[in-house]
């Protein structure tokens, strides 16, 4: 099978899942570098990132932006039907479909992917159904961990990562 679209969960995937506010009640996000160059990495093999998350905020956006995601889904309330909307229009079939999920609002999109993936601190629901788990934690570079296994796969780890060698 070959992943073509890489759909990821937010918080507790891109993140470790705490919402942090400002003395403002501005919320605060913090985010793995690793991520963001796995994440790059993906988009230079050919893969498709997409987030779909229940959250939007300020710094999400500027986060997405900041790594040229452009299909994004947030304050998204029914993730299925998201993830319809987003086989349609890349015109892709489920089974080239990876999944980054950690809690039970993430099941119905894993169930229908051909690769859902839990982060290690995942559900125990979430983590039942993965084909993949992390080792390690949302927030701590999770994202890149499954991105590197996905194109050691596909490509190889080096042949991948040769534009930032």
């Amino acid at each position: 099978m070959k992943i073509g679209l890489l759909i990821l969960d937010v918080d507790g995937v891109l993140t470790d899942g705490r919402l942090v506010y400002s003395e403002q009640g501005e919320q605060l996000k913090i985010f793995h570098v690793h991520d963001g160059l796995g994440i790059k990495a993906a988009q230079e093999n050919d893969i498709q990132v997409a987030v779909i998350s229940a959250r939007d905020s300020a710094p999400l956006n500027r986060r997405l932006d900041d790594l040229g995601i452009v299909h994004r889904f947030l304050g998204c309330s029914d993730k299925l039907e998201a993830f319809e909307s987003l086989l349609k229009t890349l015109d892709i079939k489920p089974d080239n479909v990876a999944y980054i999920g950690d809690d039970v609002i993430d099941l119905g999109v894993m169930r229908k992917v051909g690769f859902p993936i839990a982060v290690a601190n995942a559900n125990g629901m979430v983590k039942a159904i993965a084909r993949h788990r992390t080792q390690l934690s949302g927030g701590e570079g999770a994202v890149r961990e499954a991105i590197d296994f996905i194109l050691r796969q596909q490509i190889g780890l080096e042949k991948a990562y040769r534009k930032f060698l």
